[in-house]
């Protein structure tokens, strides 16, 4: 593989005890959240709060150069496809409570080979689960299990003002305690610090990136999602004032959408020296200086309408993973691999407690009829 090999596993007694931990708080958040949400639907135990779910097309584009022809790239046409934007926090609520991290889950249909779902491989679907800054703040599965802990009580801490905020960011750089002087977690918290103070502005203004590290067929990769500059200049509504009202993000999605269309570009940054770029630490970006993101895709979102509560409904009964992917595009490194898990279980007991069938999709028409 050029560029480098694998990072390292998720792999040893403790990772393996500190992934099940992981799994067991997730799953218990989602049923805690049957009634302390308010709705009586379970949430999502990250990104528990969907704006909207739009359609779109991706168009593979023709004529890359090699590199950059790979997997999926490698062949050029035009997909169906469905895109969730989100929060990126726990909870739910007015978007004042909520922080400024958001996502961008995509999910590709009609692609051949199968996916990296042993449960369902052969679903022809393909999907990014990208957040809007270009780190994390997470390396591995022991780091994830206080962040966790912490992220899924955070409105607990802040809730107490600037005491419950000191002993949050104490708790998180000390590991709640658990961390050597030598080894607390300064790189983890000042890339949540960095994450904490991304602009709010309306959610087609961001760039989402892949948390991690992907295979990009022969190459290792990172993959972001980039308004379009042109798309970009059109918005109307560019910032966002979650003061002003309960709902502002979804509003202003609704908005523009209902008036335009709108274009993403999915960009492929290939790791070129893994000191600088690496796998396995998230916490540091890639140098564009050192290897440019070059577009390889069009996302394409028609004018559309999705004010509707319906549109919230077809949202909340999705799956998105970033390991429904072909070989050619694994994700690598220790958070990305415990992503796995993490996420499959949460959505089988997400789904189970709302009643909702877990199957997936195979073409837009059986979201959208």
């Amino acid at each position: 593989m050029r560029g480098g090999g694998r990072g390292g596993n998720v792999g040893g007694e403790g990772a393996g005890v500190s992934l099940k931990k992981v799994i067991e708080r997730a799953e218990d958040y989602i049923a805690a959240s049957v009634k302390s949400g308010g709705t009586g639907q379970a949430f999502r135990d990250a990104h528990a709060k969907g704006y909207g779910l739009v359609r779109g097309q991706v168009e593979i584009l023709s004529d890359l150069p090699a590199e950059y022809a790979q997997g999926i790239y490698a062949t050029p046409g035009t997909h169906d496809a469905l895109i969730r934007f989100s929060n990126g926090s726990p909870h739910a609520g007015a978007d004042a409570r909520l922080g400024a991290s958001s996502g961008l889950a995509l999910k590709i249909f009609g692609i051949d080979g199968p996916t990296l779902l042993e449960d369902e491989p052969d679903t022809g679907t393909f999907e990014y689960a990208n957040i809007n800054g270009p780190i994390f703040f997470c390396n591995t599965v022991e780091h994830y299990l206080f962040i966790q802990k912490l992220f899924l009580h955070s409105s607990d801490y802040f809730s107490e003002g600037r005491t419950g905020a000191h002993r949050f960011y104490t708790e998180f750089v000390t590991g709640n305690g658990t961390l050597d002087q030598d080894d607390w977690a300064w790189d983890e918290l000042l890339a949540y610090l960095r994450l904490s103070t991304i602009p709010r502005v309306n959610l087609l203004l961001s760039t989402y990136w892949t948390m991690g590290a992907v295979r990009h067929g022969d190459y290792i990769a990172k993959v972001r999602i980039a308004p379009d500059p042109h798309s970009a200049a059109a918005v109307v509504q560019r910032t966002v004032d979650p003061t002003s009202a309960t709902e502002v993000y979804r509003p202003a999605l609704q908005a523009e959408l209902q008036e335009r269309p709108y274009v993403f570009d999915i960009q492929v940054q290939l790791c070129t020296d893994l000191e600088r770029m690496p796998v396995e630490d998230t916490t540091v970006e890639w140098p564009e200086g050192l290897s440019p993101y070059v577009t390889v895709a069009k996302l394409r979102l028609p004018q559309q309408d999705i004010s509707g509560p319906e549109n919230l409904a077809k949202m909340d009964a999705l799956s998105f993973t970033p390991w429904r992917v072909t070989a050619e595009h694994a994700p690598l490194g220790n958070i990305m691999r415990a992503r796995k898990e993490v996420y499959r279980h949460s959505s089988i007991e997400r789904h189970k407690l709302n009643q909702q069938p877990r199957t997936e999709p195979r073409s837009i028409g059986e979201v959208f009829p």
